[in-house]
């Protein structure tokens, strides 16, 4: 049943609202950065190679291990390393509008968990990383396809933002996500139980993109 669960984790119809974000693609792509299928590959290929998105995949294990202890054994420093984690995350997401993003995302993923009867006890605010977290453990995916499923989904929604912003199609669009799975399956085997703070980023040119999204004058994407 795991590999069932990650389908059901991946899938669009997960109802988060990632579809509503674009994390600057619509900046990129008016601006006139990206231009067409070569271009949009480049970039999320080298977001998954030295995008801040690393961090966050990096630190789902860690994550999954504190929910446990918190969860099963109400463990007051688990719960804490939680929450720091949480925050660094986010500190780490310099557009304010990301920020809330990963929040909107965290609160509605954390919602559909305990309607599917895995509540996280005494609900911590917890943005989409640390609930991906939570999601895989309570439906027992492995450390791998926790990290797998979390780049892949990222990958899917920049993807299904892209069709909607460029002469693409869905058609080209899922050449480039099977183009991209090995990149993706080795960045999550880098990734697996690394230490997130050890991490740097290269995403620079993604947070100017995305802090100037809300400055665009006119947008399709939430911001």
């Amino acid at each position: 049943m795991t590999t069932l669960s990650l389908l059901q984790l991946v899938s669009p119809a997960l109802p988060v609202g990632a579809f509503s974000y674009s994390e600057g693609l619509e900046s990129l792509i008016q601006s006139g950065a990206l231009k067409d299928e070569q271009e949009v590959e480049h970039w999320l290929n080298a977001e998954l190679q030295q995008g801040a998105l690393r961090f966050e995949a990096a630190a789902l294990s860690h994550l999954a291990e504190d929910l446990l202890c918190w969860s099963t054994h109400a463990d007051l420093d688990a719960r804490n390393r939680i929450r720091d984690l949480n925050g660094w995350l986010l500190a780490n997401r310099e557009a304010s509008m990301v920020r809330a993003q990963q929040r909107q995302m965290g609160g509605s993923l954390l919602q559909l968990m305990a309607e599917m009867g895995h509540p996280l006890p005494q609900l911590l605010p917890l943005a989409w990383p640390a609930a991906w977290a939570w999601a895989a453990l309570s439906l027992q995916v492995s450390e791998q396809e926790m990290v797998e499923g979390y780049l892949y989904g990222w990958v899917a929604n920049q993807l299904s933002s892209t069709v909607r912003l460029l002469p693409l199609g869905p058609t080209r669009a899922q050449v480039i996500q099977h183009r991209l799975l090995p990149r993706i399956a080795l960045t999550a085997k880098e990734l697996c139980g690394a230490n997130p703070r050890q991490l740097w980023s290269g995403g620079v040119g993604a947070s100017m993109a995305q802090m100037a999204h809300a400055e665009l004058y006119s947008r399709l994407f939430r911001s």
